[in-house]
């Protein structure tokens, strides 16, 4: 048969393909634990957890909260990122075409477990839909659990423990419970030091990338630039407080090392003061002959403040016109070089997407009296 006649046959064999139920099984979870930067970090675990585990990993939407609204909203996985490049690690399919294509073979409605370690809440079962965002994450989808199935002793690690990811499979076989929908994010907070590399498989979607290309060529000088994370609510004041009794808070691992090999996490990291700002932007700016600042932050950009402080250097101090959190990651992706909070897992999402692409990064405070751009540059000499 020529080409000419055997393409249809194929195009035809994708589809069906394509429909396929994978007989590994699936995974479900819902993100339901922190904003943006949290949920990326439970992101990567999950996806290792999936491919240890040779389940489908079904892409969760993003989870909101937005001004005046009561409930969460949950974004598609594919507005901000692409599907192509996780495909290249392991299977993966939205969390909407799961739903819509394979849930009424494989995850009929009177036949829905949610998995937990133990009881949550109120009750003894897991209570997947209890509260906000586990209930409207699920109504999503209009999904209900008619059960739960508590899976303690067993853990997400499966790097340190190798028998892992067995026992999951001995005790779940994927013909007696094809989907494992959990309550929460089969992975741990901060992201294993194992996964950080996963990084690398989330590409942003194009109209992400369009959005800060078009900032930084048309808003910004010509020229290198500086971007900055500056993270200044009143709720992270009060995370701040608790860093003497959790030297390890949040993301602090990235640069303090998983076991605090790199030293201890100090106030000047989690919340630097202004002339700590100014100190380390004024030598980033210096050492990489920038234009300009690019700066994002939850609160307070401190954009007159720093224009003040940089005027003799020439250097112009921006913003977006209206901020939106993964244009701004998409922006520092992109920086000569980055300066962000080491407590901050928003900073790690940024510094991880850095470091795939082999571009310099530093912290606010850290390394403590060398905090200087060159001064670390030479560091990873």
């Amino acid at each position: 048969m020529s080409t000419k006649f055997l393409l249809p046959f194929l195009f035809a064999a994708s589809i069906i393909a394509n429909d396929d139920v994978d007989s590994n099984g699936y995974i479900l979870y819902c993100p339901c634990m922190g904003r943006f930067g949290n949920q990326a970090d439970h992101f990567l675990g999950s996806l290792a957890f999936a491919k240890e585990l040779n389940r489908t990993l079904a892409l969760p939407p993003w989870v909101e909260y937005r001004f005046g609204e009561p409930k969460s909203v949950q974004v598609p996985f594919l507005e901000y990122f692409e599907l192509e490049p996780l495909s290249k690690f392991h299977r993966v399919i939205t969390m909407e075409e799961f739903m819509e294509k394979f849930a009424p073979k494989v995850w009929p409605s009177k036949e829905r477990t949610s998995f937990c370690y133990m009881a949550r809440g109120q009750g003894s079962d897991c209570n997947a839909k209890e509260g906000n965002p586990f209930g409207p994450f699920w109504d999503t989808f209009s999904v209900d659990f008619v059960q739960s199935e508590f899976y303690g002793p067993l853990n997400y690690d499966v790097h340190h423990n190798q028998d892992m990811s067995r026992k999951w499979n001995s005790r779940y076989p994927s013909n007696k419970f094809p989907v494992l929908a959990f309550t929460g994010a089969p992975a741990s907070f901060p992201v294993q030091q194992e996964n950080v590399g996963l990084h690398k498989y989330l590409v942003w979607s194009q109209r992400i990338v369009d959005r800060a290309v078009n900032f930084i060529r048309n808003v910004l000088p010509i020229g290198a630039f500086i971007g900055i994370h500056l993270r200044n609510g009143v709720d992270w004041t009060r995370a701040c407080e608790h860093l003497e009794h959790s030297p390890n808070l949040f993301s602090a691992p990235q640069c303090l090392g998983y076991r605090n090999e790199l030293g201890i996490a100090s106030q000047d990291m989690c919340f630097p003061p202004h002339d700590l700002i100014a100190k380390q932007v004024k030598l980033a700016v210096k050492e990489y002959h920038a234009k300009s600042v690019f700066v994002s932050s939850d609160n307070d950009h401190l954009i007159p403040f720093l224009t003040k402080a940089l005027k003799r250097m020439e250097v112009t101090v921006q913003k977006l016109a209206n901020p939106e959190p993964h244009v701004d990651l998409a922006i520092l992706g992109r920086a000569n070089y980055f300066i962000g909070n080491c407590i901050s897992s928003f900073s790690a999402f940024a510094k991880r997407e850095r470091d795939v692409n082999g571009l310099p990064s530093g912290f606010w405070g850290f390394p403590p009296n060398r905090t200087g751009a060159a001064k670390q540059k030479h560091e990873e000499l």
